[in-house]
Parts: structure tokens; C-alpha cells; sequence
């Protein structure tokens, strides 16, 4: 019994020493307070990006319309060239020949009607003094014009084989820079065979898709554009171009496939910068009235939605999404 109660009085004693020893329970923490504004209506700006294809001015690629061995390169891969500056050579013996040949064949049509001609007026005159009959005139007549229908065929054969001879050598179109060269001296080229490629680069073209939405937008506020600061050029390696364009065309139809147009976009290229095949960005400026205005640093982006940071009367912080 009396070991009992001592522990009995072991426990008390141990639990409030326990109690005794704990600190005082603390305060709540206090509601914690957030830096807030409201948000703004006023008329500002932003800007817009869209993947483009840029092209050059002109570019046309030069194929052969002759065949024959490439007897000479004139130009060099990148070499700057001039309008009708001669680039490449193919062998014209055989084509040198055949308009030597047509030429001949001209002559002897030509001298063929000269001497039917002749014998027309000498039937004409035995006609005359009823030596002969009106039908040997027609037909000699006749024969006059099957040789001058020869002098025409044989004109439209020299014309032909002096075209043919013509082409063996190939000139520029117009000025531009030269891409590769894929065949070397000696090659047999056939006709319509790649030679090289020829881009006008002095300005280029910048292709891009929009969607029908932001197509009538576009449309209806158009006159608000200032080209001159509105639309640029981001490059690929994220430098911005430093002249500005100008949208001067617009396709005619939508592409039912993606929902959408394409616009393209001139570039002035002094310097040569921008070359055929080359990709970018267009950056255009919109132009809002009255829109409202939040914060940036409230924001957050997850996916393709925007989110605002909105504190409520009870304090707390929730998100919304806006966009």
C-alpha cells in the first residue's frame, strides 16, 4: 500500500514538473500582408511575333536548254554578277555546224524561187502571144509559191539552229550572286540540267501565317500602322534587323488546313545581310485603347494561359486566369 501511493506521488510530481518546465504557448502568427495595387486603363502597346521564311527579290535557278559537254565556268560559287555577264560555256561544234547547214539550205531556196520567178514572167509573156495556154501560167504560179513556202521553211530552220547555237552560252538574267555549282568543266550536261542558281538579294521578301481573327483585326485598324516602326525583323540569333518593312501583299485565300493567311513583308538588304532561305521573326506593334493594365510581377504563365495574383478583402492571395 505504501509503495503504491509513493508512486502515485512519483507521477504527480514528475507530470508537474513537466508542465512547469514547458513555455508559454505562442501568440498566432500575425496575417501577413501583401504589397497590392489596382490596376490601370490606359492606351499602350505591345508587340507580337511570327515565324517567317524569307526569300530573296529574285531567284531563279539556271538550267541548260541545250545539251553538249561544259566547255567552260566563266564564275565562281558566291562570285556577284551583272545582268548578261556570260557564266557558263557548252561545247557548239555540233550546233555551229548545223547553222552552216541551214544556212545553205536557205540559199538554195532562195535561188530556187529566184529561177521560178524568172520562168513565171517568161510563161506570162508566151501567154501573152498565145504560145502557150493560161494553164501553164497557173501553174508555174503555182510552183513560185511552193518555192517561196520553202525559203520560209528554210528561214525558220536557220532561226533555229542559230538559237540552238546561241544557247550553248548562258548569261545571267539580271544581277545577283551565284549559289553552288554542282557540275565541273567536262560534264555532259543534257538540256534542262541544274547549272546554278541565281538570288537578287538587294531586297528580300519575309513570309508569315497569321490566323483569321488576327487577319480582321489587322484589317479594320490597318491605317494605325506605322511602317516605318511597327513591323521589324528579328534574326536568328535574336538581333534585331535594323531596317524596318512593309506589308505589300497579302494572299488570297486562307489555308483550310491550319486556319490560315499569309502575309509578306519587303525588306531593304543594302548590305547584303539577308540571303535567300533565311528564317526570322517579324515583330509587329499593336496598338490598344483603354486597356487595362496589371502588374507584370503579378502575373505567371503555365501553358498558354496567363494567371493574376488577386487578393481578396479576407486577404487572401488566389489566381485567376485572364488570358
Amino acid at each position: 500500500m505504501f509503495y503504491n501511493y509513493f508512486s502515485f506521488l512519483s507521477v504527480f510530481y514528475l507530470l508537474f514538473s513537466v508542465l512547469a518546465c514547458q513555455k508559454p504557448i505562442q501568440k498566432a502568427e500575425a496575417k501577413k500582408v501583401y504589397p497590392t495595387t489596382q490596376p490601370v486603363r490606359i492606351d499602350t502597346s505591345y508587340y507580337t511575333n511570327y515565324v517567317c521564311d524569307i526569300k530573296s527579290r529574285k531567284n531563279v535557278e539556271i538550267r541548260a536548254r541545250v545539251s553538249g559537254y561544259l566547255e567552260h565556268i566563266h564564275i565562281d560559287e558566291g562570285n556577284k554578277v551583272g545582268k548578261g555577264q556570260l557564266l557558263f560555256s557548252i561545247s557548239s561544234q555540233e550546233y555551229r555546224e548545223e547553222a552552216l547547214k541551214a544556212k545553205a539550205a536557205l540559199k538554195s531556196a532562195v535561188a530556187e524561187a529566184k529561177s521560178a520567178e524568172l520562168n513565171l514572167k517568161n510563161v506570162k509573156l508566151l501567154v501573152s502571144k498565145n504560145t502557150i495556154s493560161k494553164v501553164e501560167e497557173e501553174l508555174a504560179e503555182t510552183k513560185l509559191e511552193a518555192f517561196r513556202a520553202k525559203v520560209e521553211e528554210a528561214q525558220a530552220h536557220e532561226s533555229q539552229a542559230l538559237l540552238k547555237l546561241s544557247l550553248t552560252e548562258i548569261r545571267a538574267p539580271f544581277d545577283g550572286v551565284i549559289d553552288r555549282i554542282p557540275s565541273k568543266v567536262g560534264s555532259l550536261i543534257e538540256a534542262g540540267s541544274l547549272l546554278t542558281t541565281i538570288s537578287d538579294n538587294v531586297e528580300v521578301f519575309a513570309y508569315f501565317n497569321i490566323s483569321e481573327k488576327e487577319y480582321l483585326d489587322f484589317s479594320i485598324n490597318v491605317k494605325e500602322y506605322d511602317t516605318k516602326s511597327d513591323i521589324s525583323l528579328v534574326l536568328a540569333n535574336d538581333q534585331a534587323y535594323p531596317h524596318a518593312g512593309k506589308i505589300e501583299n497579302i494572299e488570297g485565300e486562307f489555308d483550310k488546313e491550319i486556319g490560315s493567311i499569309a502575309f509578306r513583308v519587303r525588306f531593304p538588304n543594302p548590305d547584303k545581310i539577308l540571303k535567300n532561305g533565311s528564317s526570322g521573326k517579324i515583330k509587329i506593334k499593336r496598338k490598344i485603347k483603354d486597356a487595362l493594365v496589371i502588374p507584370q510581377k503579378s502575373t505567371v504563365e503555365i501553358q498558354d494561359k496567363v494567371y493574376v495574383y488577386v487578393v481578396d478583402e479576407a486577404g487572401k492571395v488566389a489566381m485567376k486566369s485572364f488570358i
